[in-house]
This record gives C-alpha cells, sequence and structure tokens, in this order.
C-alpha cells in the first residue's frame, strides 16, 4: 500500500484545536504517515510529537503549509472527504491502494479548486458529521482496518487490548 498523508484546510486554532487534534490522532491511528496544516499551530505540533513519542511510530506533522503548494507538489492521488461527494462506498473501491493518497480535509468552507483538483470526492454520509469520524470510517474501509492494532516502533509505552482491565508496558530505549 503507497503512502497515506493527510492535508487539514482552514484550521483555526482558537476554535479548531481539539478537532485538529483528533483528526491527526485519528489519520496516525489509521494509518497514515502525516499530516499538513495550513496555519501555523506550534501546540498543535508539540502535542502530535508527544503522542507519537509516548506510542512511537514515525508520523509526522508540518503546520503553517501553504494547502495550494501541498496540492501542487503531491506525486499521487488526491482524496477529499466531503459530504457532497461520490459515496464512500462506490469510491474507494476506485481509489488506488498501490499509490500515494492525500485525503484533504477541510475546517472551514473549502475552496471550489479543491473539488475540480481532487481525483475524487468522497462522502463518508449524507448528514452532517465531523470531520474526524469521516477521516476515521474513510482509512478503516481504505486500509481494511489492519492499522487499528498496529505495533508501533520507538515508543516509550505500549497498550495491550484485554477483556478487562489496563495493560501498559514501558518499552525500554
Amino acid at each position: 500500500m503507497g503512502d497515506i498523508w493527510v492535508l487539514r484546510i482552514g484550521h483555526r486554532p482558537e476554535r479548531d484545536k481539539r478537532v485538529t487534534t483528533h483528526v491527526a490522532l485519528t489519520a496516525r491511528a489509521l494509518g497514515a504517515k502525516g499530516i499538513y496544516v495550513d496555519t501555523a499551530d506550534p501546540v498543535l505540533e508539540e502535542n502530535i510529537r508527544s503522542t507519537v513519542q509516548r506510542f512511537g511510530g514515525d508520523f509526522t506533522i508540518k503546520t503553517g503549509v501553504a494547502w495550494d503548494d501541498v496540492i501542487g507538489s503531491f506525486k499521487g492521488k488526491i482524496v477529499h472527504l466531503t459530504m457532497y461527494g461520490q459515496r464512500a462506498d462506490i469510491a474507494i473501491p476506485r481509489i488506488p491502494t498501490d499509490e500515494d493518497i492525500l485525503v484533504i480535509v477541510g475546517a472551514t468552507k473549502v475552496p471550489m479548486c479543491i473539488y475540480e483538483r481532487a481525483d475524487f470526492n468522497v462522502s463518508v454520509g449524507n448528514q452532517p458529521h465531523s470531520e474526524i469520524s469521516a477521516m476515521a470510517i474513510f482509512l478503516y474501509v481504505y486500509t481494511g482496518g489492519k492499522h487499528l492494532y498496529e505495533y508501533r516502533e520507538g515508543g516509550e509505552i505500549a497498550v495491550v487490548p484485554n477483556e478487562r482491565g489496563k495493560t501498559v508496558v514501558e518499552n525500554r530505549r
């Protein structure tokens, strides 16, 4: 499978900090390699890097990027998550898994040029919902859920799922 990257457009740090954090965490948990955010937000960067340090993996975050530069230089397929796109159950099987993809998620109204530039405009349902849920559903279906319990190298801790209790293993560096 190619690499999955995420582009968050319209991030407003004073208003969207929790939502954008959760978009990034969801992307990381479900197999993305990294996220680009169009507005500079060093607090968001630190929070995500702290999670990667604790739980491992090589997820990257870069804020303050020009979204049109990211799109213009991306080598792969561009997937825009929007309520107005093609149904996910029809679109996702058509998205190649052997190429990198850039998943675009808006915080505010997305410019029409995004719809035109995207290789796939994908609708994850036709009712109002969050971009967090859209990201989770899309990535779970696209990857077949294979990243849910994946061990991530280099973390300080690992959570071991079990029926009862909480099991956290400290990794030795």
